[in-house]
């Protein structure tokens, strides 16, 4: 599986006009199953996604995750977005081709799988819309943004 984390000052995912996901201070995370991933990279990715120290602390050094924000038990909010695009070769020409992808059922287990999981380990877990047509919105807190990649053999 993939992922790209942006840390944000707050973040929203909109279809049709209607705000279906909002966080405050958190992270947006982009994520896509790719042909081959399974659970087991659902689970490593968002045991890195909630462990991983990219917040500040008292002294501006990134030592906080997103599950103790502020040092003080306090959680930031996940924000977690479906995107196949993830997924896109280029090496062949121009245009991006998304074979790497998981197929779109295959895609929609995992993502839900993910989603499942990450509401059984952490308080405020908000999402996009499987497929749709999503306008997303963020403030971008930095700037910082990290991709992630859990190989199926990782």
């Amino acid at each position: 599986m993939k992922a790209v984390l942006q840390r944000v000052a707050e973040a929203r995912v909109e279809v049709a006009g209607e705000t279906v996901g909002r966080i405050g201070r958190g992270l947006l995370v982009l994520v896509c199953a790719e042909r081959g991933d399974s659970e087991a990279q659902s689970v490593k990715l968002l045991a890195k996604i909630l462990k991983l120290r990219i917040f500040s602390d008292h002294a501006g050094k990134m030592n906080r995750s997103v599950q103790d924000i502020d040092g003080q038990g306090a959680c930031g909010g996940l924000l977690v977005v479906s995107q196949f695009t993830l997924a896109a070769e280029v090496s062949g020409g121009n245009r991006p081709s998304f074979t790497g992808a998981a197929a779109p059922d295959e895609g929609r287990r995992l993502y839900d799988d993910f989603v499942a999981r990450a509401r059984a380990a952490h308080p405020q877990v908000e999402t996009g819309r499987f497929a749709a047509d999503m306008q997303v919105h963020l403030v971008n807190d930095g700037p910082v943004t990290i991709p992630l990649h859990i190989a199926p053999d990782a």
